[in-house]
């Protein structure tokens, strides 16, 4: 008679062992998704806060939001386009010490690194694009103190996403952009220290393409206005008939 195969018991694993694998598992998981993180942030996508109101009411102070790093690359940035850059050069006043320990600190720069954490908002600075390089930015005033109208290349815009309240500039100016330069303005124009005030610097009051981090797209707020996220739209109509540097001049 043929014997039945005897089948062996398969070997008692461990709970130590069973930990082990557990936690290399979730080693592995948390990795991965650091790098994804890290490579999102470099190249695709970055989160940056609102540090004031120069912005309103298009973003709020405390304010996040999500920045696309595609443009400019290989995607074009616009007139109308809200734009996060790096300080040209004391654009930015200095901020109050955050008091953190060096713990905080040094986590904080971690998570920033991997792209889990905004970077610290005395670097960085976000307005809306209303010229570009060639362009010729102008007030028209209808009579000295009267709020005006801001013009490019001589068209006069429309500008609806100016705060309530706010008008598109009270004080003469004409300046024509130079190339490689973004003529940038904040939407509560009254309380932005934008390209207006900083004429002396070598592109007169323009921001370094060079210095773009990306173009917001998208408006986070805090849980307390949730109902205020939403995408950050150009508004092309404002911008639809301004002519081409090149056919005015």
């Amino acid at each position: 008679m043929r014997r039945r195969p005897q089948h062996r018991a398969s070997p008692a694993v461990s709970p130590a062992s069973n930990a082990v694998r557990i936690l290399r598992d979730v080693a592995v998981v948390v990795v991965a998704a650091l790098v994804v993180s890290f490579l999102l942030k470099q190249f695709l996508i970055q989160t940056f806060s609102i540090p004031s109101g120069s912005m309103e009411n298009t973003l709020s102070e405390g304010d996040r939001v999500l920045v696309s790093k595609l443009a400019p690359g290989p995607l074009a940035i616009h007139r109308g386009d809200v734009v996060v850059f790096k300080d040209p050069g004391e654009w930015l006043s200095p901020l109050p010490d955050k008091n953190r320990s060096a713990f905080a600190k040094g986590l904080h720069d971690v998570l920033e690194a991997v792209g889990l954490a905004p970077p610290d908002d005395d670097q960085f600075l976000i307005k809306r694009i209303i010229a570009m390089g060639g362009d010729t930015v102008e007030c028209v005033l209808p009579n000295a103190g009267e709020a005006g109208t801001l013009a490019v290349n001589g068209e006069l815009l429309d500008e609806p996403y100016l705060a309530e309240g706010a008008v598109p500039c009270t004080e003469t100016l004409s300046v024509t952009v130079p190339e490689g330069g973004l003529w940038v303005m904040g939407d509560n124009r009254q309380g932005s220290m934008d390209s207006r005030y900083h004429r002396s610097g070598p592109l007169d009051g323009a921001v370094d393409l060079d210095l773009v981090v990306g173009v917001a797209q998208v408006r986070l707020a805090p849980l307390t206005r949730l109902n205020q996220v939403g995408l950050l739209r150009n508004p092309g109509a404002t911008f639809a008939e301004v002519p081409s540097p090149e056919t005015v001049n």
